[in-house]
């Protein structure tokens, strides 16, 4: 989602006690959804849902973790950092402010060798 959703909506998803947990967990590192299901005491059908609509708000991320037994799981990672809602002048204002991803570790270096350290690092 390009834009911040209506106030409206980010309400009515923070206003979930599993979506909260779920945004809560995945702050911290990233987690698959049984890894959630067991962290915030929830089904694993409960976390899918929650999971989506999280990811239609552009609030949770999803990678995938490959493993060399062809055994690969995504995890998912909160990108949620602010929520704020201001009254001014009669009407409501509010904004989200998203955590910048990376599409790989050390990407935002400029420095070829810092680069390299960064990328060695997240093995």
């Amino acid at each position: 989602m390009s834009e911040d959703p209506a106030l409206g909506d980010v309400l009515d998803l923070l206003s979930d006690e599993y979506a909260r947990d779920i945004l809560e967990a995945t702050s911290t590192r990233p987690m698959s959804a049984q890894e959630l299901a067991d962290e915030c005491e929830m089904s694993k059908p409960t976390v899918y849902r929650r999971v989506e609509r999280l990811q239609a708000y552009g609030l949770l991320d999803e990678q995938t973790e490959i493993r060399t037994s062809n055994n690969h799981y995504s995890v998912y990672t909160a990108t949620l950092s602010e929520f704020s809602v201001e009254l001014d002048d009669g009407s409501f204002e509010s904004s989200l402010t998203r955590t910048d991803d990376e599409s790989f570790p050390g990407e935002a270096e400029t420095d070829t060798a810092d680069r390299f350290k960064r990328m060695w690092e997240d093995l």
